[in-house]
Formats: C-alpha cells, structure tokens, sequence
C-alpha cells in the first residue's frame, strides 16, 4: 500500500509542477501581452492586433489549469455549515463522498468537453486574430478538468488510507480558529 502511496505521491508532485508552469506562465504572458499592448497604443498609436484574443485565450488557460491547483492546496469554495456540525466520522464519510462524486462529475465534464473540442476541430475553425485553429485554445478545458478530477481521486485515495480528514492530497481539513473569533468583541 505504501508503494501506491509513494506512486501517487509523485503523481501529485509532477501535476503539481505543470500546474504551476501554466499558471505562471499564463499570468505572466498575459501582464506581458497587456503592457507591450499599452506600449504600442500610447507611444505608436497602434494596439496589437491579437492582444484582446491572446488574453481571452490565456485567461482560459489559467481558470482551468487553476482548477487543479486549488483542489490540491484545498483552497475551493466550501459550503461547509453542514459538514461543520457533523462528527469526525460522519465529516470522513461526508468527506469521502464528496471528493469520489466530484472526481467522478469532473471526469464525465472532462468526456464532453472533449468531444466538444473535436466538433470544433471538425469544423475547422479558426481564431480571428491569431489564426490558429480554434481547438487548440479550448485543449485545456478537458486537461484542467481531468487533472482536477484526478486531485479529487487524490484526495479520495488519501482519505482511505487516512485517520485524518483530508481536503486534497496534501491538505488536511484543520478548522483555523483565528479567524472564526474575528470581529467579535468580548
């Protein structure tokens, strides 16, 4: 079991890095595409023509390659009000379900988002600035989607193996208490 473990381990580490590279990258392309566009308006009169669609295609890039990265650092919009009043065991359970049924709801996504992407590729389609087939601006909905469900396979698989509650892979479910008590006064 423990060798499963040290696999999915370097699994998660290696999604990790090409997590990172494409929201790095990502972020820094389109700060970059914004200021060379602001340059080319002010000091030649002329905006880059395909500055509008490279950032429409970034941000694309960066929204579904982020899924993954927060599902593994367990930073995802919880409603947790439920979950919060149940016990330990229930919240395992609750937390098993959750993160199977997700995994699951995110690959099936995945599925139709890639037979989408090959509808377009069929029709040919191309991007009006940049003339690039359109297909391949849409290739990472169906990659950020699975590599999110597999961060929810992730944490499943380690909330199996675990006494401990886990929001992914890495992060254990802790309540921190510093900001429950903020604003209140005594």
């Amino acid at each position: 079991m423990h060798l499963v473990f040290r696999y999915l381990d370097r699994a998660d580490s290696w999604l990790h890095r090409l997590e990172a590279w494409c929201l790095s990258g990502g972020i820094l392309l389109m700060a970059l595409n914004t200021v060379a566009n602001v340059f080319g308006r002010y000091l030649f009169s002329h905006s880059l023509y395909f500055s509008e669609e490279l950032n429409q295609i970034l941000m694309v890039v960066v929204t579904f390659m982020g899924l993954g990265y927060v599902t593994r650092k367990g930073r995802h919009i919880r409603m947790s009000a439920f979950y919060d009043m149940l016990s330990d065991r229930h919240k395992k359970l609750l937390m098993l379900l959750i993160t199977l049924s997700t995994a699951l709801t995110l690959f099936l996504l995945s599925y139709y988002a890639c037979l989408y992407v090959a509808k377009v590729a069929q029709r040919g389609i191309i991007t009006a600035a940049l003339q690039i087939p359109m297909y391949w601006t849409l290739l990472v909905v169906p990659l950020g989607l699975f590599v999110s469900g597999v961060q929810y396979t992730l944490a499943f698989a380690k909330n199996l193996q675990s006494r401990d509650i886990y929001l992914s892979f890495s992060a254990l479910d802790i309540y921190d208490e510093s900001h429950s008590s903020e604003g209140v006064s005594s």
